[in-house]
């Protein structure tokens, strides 16, 4: 993900270092916290409270962990006490699709339906549950990332996967038939 000499160059007080740092790490940040959260805004909000963090805690980073799951525990923490501070709400923002004159109009609604439908499954997970579904196959993470990155142990991991899975397997009951809703 980051260099370790970009890393320890930070850690040493280089500020142009820690700026590329930042800037290396703030999509990967981003791309985390939206899946977690599932909201534009909220995932902004969350992954700059996560960079001014990583900013602020920079010099406490100890190499006896990746780099990326050190990471990825400051952003999954942020996105988890966000969820708990706030009620749920509904966003008005939908996401225009755009079809490209070459695909087919009905496979592309048809994705889109499909996509909608997954992520507010995984929307209905515990956030214990949310959380490792978003590490493993959002984020490609190992099961040891996922449970250093949520200083969880690894059989904690591989059953919250365990049980997430049957949950989808339940919410998704719709595709596993051929239907669709929508």
């Amino acid at each position: 993900m980051v260099e370790p000499g970009l890393i320890r160059a930070a850690q040493s007080g280089d500020r142009d270092a820690l700026i590329t740092l930042l800037r290396e790490i703030e999509t990967h940040v981003y791309r985390t916290a939206y899946y977690i959260v599932n909201n534009e805004q909220d995932a902004m909000d969350a992954a700059q409270e996560a960079l001014i963090r990583i900013y602020t805690k920079i010099g406490s980073y100890e190499e006896k962990a990746q780099f990326k799951t050190w990471v990825q525990r400051i952003v999954t923490n942020i996105c988890i006490d966000k969820f708990r501070r706030s009620k749920p709400t509904v966003s008005i923002d939908e996401h225009e699709m755009v079809f490209q004159e070459k695909q087919n109009v009905e496979d592309e609604v048809l994705s889109t339906y499909i996509a909608k439908d997954i992520r507010e499954a995984i929307d209905k997970l515990p956030e214990h549950h949310r959380a490792v579904v978003v590490l493993r196959y959002l984020q490609d993470f190992s099961y040891n990332e996922i449970a250093d990155s949520l200083d969880l142990p690894l059989n904690t991991v591989k059953s919250y996967l365990f049980r997430a899975r049957q949950q989808l397997q339940t919410l998704l009951h719709d595709y596993q038939k051929g239907g669709v809703r929508g």
